[in-house]
């Protein structure tokens, strides 16, 4: 299972990725989270530790994803997010878009004392 999620409260969700964040794992991983945001968890956390790679269509799904949140009041939140893949967000100005945990723990109580 490339894409799971898990509860973190009432209105906010873990959502973990595994492998690489490319053509191939890009639409599962924007159809789940925008199902989440369409059943009204805007406070989401993405679990990147086990994410290798990422292209420009999963940098894209995960700021339309942003964007959503953020629009009805939540936000996105990184974590785990491997050295390469750093510097790719790091790269782009990501880095000073997303909220980045290097510590997932860290980031759902973030989101789970909102």
């Amino acid at each position: 299972m490339n894409i799971w999620q898990e509860a973190i409260s009432d209105h906010a969700r873990l959502v973990g990725v595994t492998g690489r964040l490319d053509q191939n794992l890009t639409p599962a991983l924007e159809a789940e989270l925008l199902e989440l945001l369409k059943q009204g968890y805007y406070h989401l956390v993405v679990n990147l530790h086990e994410v290798n790679y990422i292209n420009s269509g999963g940098l894209r799904c995960l700021v339309t994803a942003w964007r959503q949140s953020r629009q009805n009041g939540g936000d996105l939140k990184l974590c785990g997010l491997s050295e390469r893949v750093t510097e790719i967000f790091s790269m782009v100005g990501f880095d000073k878009v997303f909220q980045i945990y290097a510590d997932c723990d860290a980031a759902r109580q973030a989101v789970q004392s909102l």
